[in-house]
């Protein structure tokens, strides 16, 4: 098995949208990415690679804001039914993370 890593699927995700900033961690540090982000004219908010010869400014002021999804993608993990994915409808899948998205928030 080849393993790929999420840098492909950056481009397409911002392509159909518009907006004010990305906030992504080291991973998506690559010229063609940031270039692309530049031309649309859109904040880019990725810290640099320890071996990039060309250093940016990252506001970590904003890249903090991660952190609070991935805290939230680790809560829905804690519930099994999301993380095995046993529904086969995307509109049933939908529905239980809108779920348990309110049972984190009734907590």
């Amino acid at each position: 098995m080849v393993k790929q890593h999420d840098l492909p699927q950056g481009r397409p995700l911002v392509e159909g949208l518009n907006p004010e900033a990305v906030i992504a961690d080291k991973a998506y540090d690559a010229h063609d990415f940031l270039e692309f982000l530049s031309q649309k004219e859109i904040l880019i908010v990725i810290p640099h690679k320890k071996n990039r010869k060309e250093k940016r400014n990252c506001d970590f002021f904003r890249y903090k804001e991660r952190h609070l999804v991935e805290c939230c993608f680790n809560k829905i993990k804690h519930f099994r039914r999301v993380f095995s994915r046993f529904d086969k409808l995307a509109t049933k899948y939908l529905a239980f993370l809108q779920f348990v998205s309110t049972l984190i928030w009734l907590r």
